[in-house]
């Protein structure tokens, strides 16, 4: 799943011609355009957005993921320059802490994805907001509140509310980034003495309750999980802590892999071939900073993988397997 630029996804434009040529699985919108530093990447207004939305799917021999995040407050990609409600953010909802304004905002931001054919939803974030000083989380409004069931109590109505309007969901940042002390946007983010199982409540409980769709991975590193790798690339805790001991067998989703805690650490070859081994299923590469190549760049990459026996193909069906059932739930 890549990120790219342009209002229009017209046959002679370049995320067209890698998503045929490429079989991208998704794409990813953003309104802002970091490399001219102005909101004109790929949202105008809703017009606009729901014509390039529809254009996107249609270039798809198979259902396409389009996806985008919008948590609410300052997480908002759908503004009201564009035309749309800017919803309240998740710190705005867990203080007012009512089930049915919750239920409202669940359904304002949901409906008006539906409305312009986005399908997923980068959101609810359900990390728990542990440190308030945290810069990525607490500090900017996304985590529901310090108490990890009130966090299950408003992600779960959320996801229903989604689920109501035909939009798929993807919780975020497993195993927990409210803790951390640094943003894995600007570089390495350690929270191997901040982190507790506390953050793993509302992963816990909401895979128990069986709503959700995807998960989203941290870019976080915890050497009492794992003294090598972050979590996006690591077995451990991926396989290991979140598949084989909370018990997912769904669909996950790595963090945007051009965000500093990965890029400025690893290689693309060693950043694909340990996320995919270590049980990521759809690679993200979402940062406005991404090149107009990483379609063919992480292509032949992870095909080069398979080639060497780095990855097996069988490990690349079990993916294949999980979307597609994903994307079975898709509207038609």
């Amino acid at each position: 799943m890549v990120g790219f630029y342009g209002m229009e996804a017209t046959p002679d434009t370049k995320i067209v011609k890698a998503i045929k040529e490429y079989h991208l699985g998704g794409v990813i919108l953003f309104d802002y355009n970091a490399g001219e530093k102005s909101h004109n990447r790929n949202i105008r207004d809703k017009e606009q957005l729901t014509n390039l939305v529809k254009q996107l799917k249609s270039t798809s021999s198979t259902p396409l993921f389009v996806a985008i995040d919008q948590e609410g407050g300052l997480v908002s990609r759908l503004k009201e320059p564009y035309g749309f409600k800017k919803p309240r953010s998740a710190g705005a909802i867990g203080q007012i802490n009512n089930p049915d304004s919750t239920r409202a905002w669940g359904e304002l931001i949901s409906n008006q994805l539906n409305e312009t054919g986005i399908n997923l939803n980068y959101a609810p974030v359900v990390d728990v907001a542990v440190n308030p000083d945290c810069p990525v989380i607490a500090k900017l409004h996304r985590s529901f509140s310090s108490d990890p069931l009130e966090v299950v109590e408003h992600s779960s109505i959320l996801i229903d509310k989604h689920h109501d309007n035909g939009v798929l969901t993807a919780i975020k940042h497993f195993p927990g980034h409210g803790s951390s002390l640094s943003d894995s946007h600007n570089g390495f983010t350690d929270v191997t003495t901040t982190w507790s199982e506390k953050e793993l409540i509302p992963f816990k409980e909401l895979i128990k309750a069986d709503k959700l769709d995807m998960i989203m991975t941290a870019h976080i590193f915890n050497k009492n999980i794992d003294s090598d790798y972050p979590a996006t690339l690591s077995e451990k805790t991926i396989n290991g802590l979140l598949r084989d001991k909370l018990g997912w067998s769904g669909v996950v989703v790595s963090d945007g892999l051009y965000m500093k805690a990965i890029h400025k650490n690893y290689s693309l070859e060693t950043t694909i071939e340990k996320a995919v081994n270590a049980g990521v299923d759809i690679l993200l590469f979402a940062s406005p900073n991404a090149d107009d190549n990483i379609s063919r760049d992480a292509f032949t990459t992870l095909k080069q993988l398979v080639k060497s026996g780095k990855v097996s193909k069988s490990r690349i069906e079990e993916s294949y397997r999980r979307i597609m059932a994903l994307k079975e739930r898709l509207p038609k």
